[in-house]
């Protein structure tokens, strides 16, 4: 037969002395914890003993071990009984039977019950049984004298600490009063604060080992924490729509389904940035018109639920007495996945568009070299070549170069979807640009047996940056050029809508009569035309749509023709078109 000779063990020690009680006090509570010993009255005796003697640091050490272990009722019992930062660590984390804490109740304090109010683990009748509680717990104690007098109420009797009625004798100035310190201090917060502004018990080498027990435990409390991920703050909602309204002078002044701080106040009678808001020129062209409009960008920075990518749409509004024209209303929904450059959701992947221009960069290195490497070939730079060869390397020299506009064209698309496009305002003549780009695509028309007509001294200037919009210009006609067929003829048309520069183009027959997303989903592998675009008809017509609109414009496929819209110079005092 084996027997647990522990308690007899502690006993047999000194426990009269200051430190001799502060071992035997460790000790007993650690083996109480862990059911070495029985928790019965003569050991709880003992404890409330010993416990005149311990001082209180050490008692909110053994209180905090505790946490760690599965103390009994009486145990617990006991530290409720203490002060209430000793009392609270385990009044937190104890785990009773829901008959054990409705036994303990009685003996608790108001502010040791508020304790285990606000525990979310107890059982379902542990809590009515606090709710019992309620009406005494809830007491403001008042003082006798300021409601002394014939017409002041009958005092409030607040519940003592052990919830025992005070004697009938008893002056009401002795009733126990809770103050509202130690209300505070029984909040989780609070006692978590006292908890760590407690200082950590010396350690001992006490037989019982007790405060080598009390750090291992709290070592592995410290890694569970660290383990715990931490908490990820959720991104703003991001709105998929709102309405608006402006004034006689296209100041936005209502806006109802996104944050109005940064959209109201803002002009739609300027198509360029303003702030971290930049306007589409669609939009001020249809103001001055006072006509209806749709589908124009609009552009929103910052971090609210209104940043991002938007497509207006807005009609006018009259006064219905006198006829005024009064502003423009309307709504802005979030742009389709056909709407944007690449084939992908709405919703822009900063990341992704990163990577696709690091790999452009990867491409455009070796290919400059290899196009570079055909050119000295071809022109001899290097000695003579037989003709053979120096056909063959101006083979290669074309091939390069067709594949660095489609290098190009890729970092474009890039740029446009990662929101890095560089783009410089200026006033671009037209004429001169459209003259080099029909020059540049007549062998193009040739090869089709096509013929390609611009009438460039009809041409109004264009406001924006000069190298976009002769990528814009040149790509559109380039695509279209090439889908043209043998007789056709490509005719290229300018016209001012008033604050616009409409560009109108013939459309190819090969193209059919397909529009919208048909029509820009076209791949190279469906047009294998010699001369097509080397990465299809769709992504050009993609790239040179969302391209306008990087530049204030619009793309239009209509069933005959293909419209441009940009931005007009326009000359400021006169509001009208100027003359390069």
């Amino acid at each position: 037969m084996r027997f647990d000779d522990s308690l007899k063990t502690v006993l047999s020690g000194d426990i009269v002395s200051g430190h001799g009680a502060q071992a035997a006090w460790r000790q007993l509570v650690d083996l109480m914890s862990r059911g070495r010993i029985a928790a019965d009255e003569p050991v709880i005796a003992r404890l409330r003993l010993l416990r005149q003697a311990v001082p209180a640091t050490v008692r909110a050490a053994s209180a905090r071990a505790l946490a760690f272990a599965q103390p009994p009722a009486a145990l617990v019992g006991l530290f409720a009984e203490d002060e209430l930062a000793i009392a609270a660590p385990v009044l937190r984390t104890a785990t009773l039977p829901g008959d054990d804490w409705i036994g303990l109740l009685p003996r608790l304090g108001p502010t040791q019950r508020s304790i285990l109010r606000h525990r979310r683990d107890l059982p379902g009748v542990v809590t009515t049984a606090l709710a019992a509680f309620g009406a005494t717990d809830f007491v403001i104690a008042q003082d006798p004298a300021a409601t002394s007098g014939p017409e002041a109420p009958a005092p409030a009797i607040p519940s003592p600490a052990n919830d025992a009625a005070p004697a009938p004798d008893a002056p009401l100035s002795e009733t126990p009063f809770v103050a509202l310190g130690d209300v505070t201090r029984s909040l989780p917060l609070v006692a978590e604060a006292l908890r760590q502004a407690d200082a950590a018990p010396p350690v001992r080498s006490a037989p019982g080992g007790f405060v080598i027990s009390d750090l291992v435990a709290r070592i592995d409390a410290f890694n569970r924490a660290r383990e715990e991920p931490a908490a990820v703050p959720s991104a703003p909602t991001e709105a998929s729509s709102f309405r608006y309204e402006t004034d006689a002078q296209g100041v936005i002044r209502w806006v109802e389904g996104v944050a109005r701080a940064t959209l109201v106040g803002v002009p739609l009678a300027y198509g360029a940035a303003q702030g971290v808001v930049r306007v589409d020129g669609i939009a001020a062209g249809a103001l001055r018109r006072r006509s209806r409009f749709g589908d124009a960008r609009l552009e929103v920075g910052g971090s609210s639920d209104a940043a991002g990518s938007w497509r207006m749409s807005g009609v006018p509004v009259f006064d219905p007495a006198s006829g005024r024209f009064t502003g423009l209303r309307g709504t802005a929904r979030r742009p389709r996945a056909d709407e944007t450059a690449m084939p992908r959701a709405p919703v822009r992947s900063t990341a992704a568009a990163d990577s696709l221009r690091q790999l452009v960069h990867e491409l455009r290195t070796p290919t400059n070299a290899i196009a570079g490497f055909a050119e000295l070939i071809e022109t001899q730079l290097l000695g003579d070549v037989p003709d053979p060869y120096r056909e063959q390397a101006g083979t290669i020299r074309a091939q390069a170069s067709a594949l660095i506009a489609a290098i190009d064209d890729l970092d474009v698309a890039a740029r446009i979807e990662g929101r890095a496009l560089e783009l410089r305002s200026g006033v671009v003549p037209v004429a001169a640009m459209l003259e080099r780009i029909v020059a540049d695509l007549q062998p193009l028309a040739s090869l089709r047996g096509a013929t390609l007509v611009a009438d460039g001294a009809s041409a109004y200037p264009i406001a924006g940056d000069d190298r976009a919009i002769e990528r814009l210009v040149g790509r559109l006609l380039a695509a279209l050029t090439s889908a043209s067929s043998a007789g056709e003829r490509v005719a290229v048309r300018f016209a001012d809508e008033g604050g616009n520069v409409a560009i109108a183009i013939d459309r190819p027959r090969a193209l059919g009569t397909a529009v919208g997303e048909t029509l820009l989903s076209l791949d190279a592998e469906e047009d294998e035309r010699e001369g097509a675009p080397l990465l299809g008809t769709g992504f050009a017509l993609r790239l040179a749509r969302n391209l306008a609109i990087e530049l204030s414009g619009a793309l239009t496929i209509g069933a005959d023709r293909l419209t441009l819209r940009l931005p007009a110079a326009l000359n400021a005092p006169m509001e009208q078109a100027s003359n390069p």
